[in-house]
């Protein structure tokens, strides 16, 4: 799916992880616009992609519990870019918050994930 969408990893720090993905024929809906669920995709891969990075992936995985999107401004070319931060860290779930903006900044899409932290057997 990351692959299809041309989703991509731009940059992370100690505390987010960023991904753009471009807005083309692939993520738009029949109206010209990028597609609500094509948010969710992205939304969604930075949060699991977060999640992983804090456990030990050898011992543990992470698989979502919950998603929400909130779409706020439409977007009809250009790239949007996701970024994913932290807000609940513990040992059995995660909750990450994941901002997605328009090329010029605005916010478009507001998204929290669950995930639940498992230990492999």
């Amino acid at each position: 799916m990351v692959e299809h969408l041309g989703i991509t990893f731009t940059g992370y720090g100690e505390d987010y992880l960023e991904a753009v993905m471009p807005v083309t024929d692939k993520t738009k809906q029949p109206l010209g616009l990028l597609h609500g669920g094509a948010n969710v995709v992205l939304a969604e891969t930075l949060g699991s992609v977060a999640g992983m990075l804090m456990i030990n992936p050898e011992t543990h995985y992470c698989v979502g519990l919950e998603i929400n999107a909130n779409h706020l401004k439409s977007v009809k070319e250009g790239t949007v870019k996701g970024i994913v931060k932290p807000i609940h860290i513990g040992q059995k779930t995660q909750v990450w918050e994941i901002r997605i903006v328009t090329p010029e900044g605005k916010l478009s899409c507001i998204s929290r994930i669950t995930l639940a932290v498992l230990e492999k057997k």
